[in-house]
């Protein structure tokens, strides 16, 4: 069946905003997947290697993903051998996470991915146009950068 038009809907910011960042994480989630990751397991990977060592909770908190959620990706990260969860030296009633060597070493590929799949994305737009449009959503997600 085609689809219906919809020239009212098309035509805002918000539908063009999410049909782009709908293919912006298809094509990240495919990079990704080529190096057996889930968006997720970057993430937390990501927020490991920046904030570590750091306790369980507060990983989950400044990536906004649940508890439940996120003891499973830690699961899987770690029986991966990317991760270690020890006693947190601050609180030893706590868990704190810390990336393997393993882990660094696929993160710096899965990063590399990301930007490739991004620099797809952003083909079509010439380097200054890169840069405007980064700082114009910069502007309008309400984000500092």
């Amino acid at each position: 069946m085609a689809e219906a038009p919809l020239p009212a809907i098309r035509a805002l910011p918000s539908w063009l905003l999410g049909r782009a960042a709908a293919r912006g994480r298809a094509l990240v989630a495919d990079a990704l997947a080529a190096e057996g990751m889930k968006m997720w397991h970057h993430v937390v990977l990501s927020a490991v290697r920046d904030l570590a060592p750091l306790a369980q909770a507060d990983l989950g908190r400044s990536v906004g993903l649940d508890p439940k959620d996120l003891v499973g990706v830690l699961n899987d990260l770690q029986s991966a051998g990317l991760i270690v969860r020890a006693p947190d030296p601050k609180d030893r009633r706590k868990n704190a996470v810390s990336l393997t060597d393993d882990g660094d070493r696929l993160l710096t590929r899965c990063e590399k991915a990301a930007r490739e799949a991004n620099d797809a994305l952003l083909a079509p737009l010439s380097t200054a146009e890169r840069d405007q449009f980064m700082g114009l959503l910069i502007r309008i997600s309400g984000t500092d950068g």
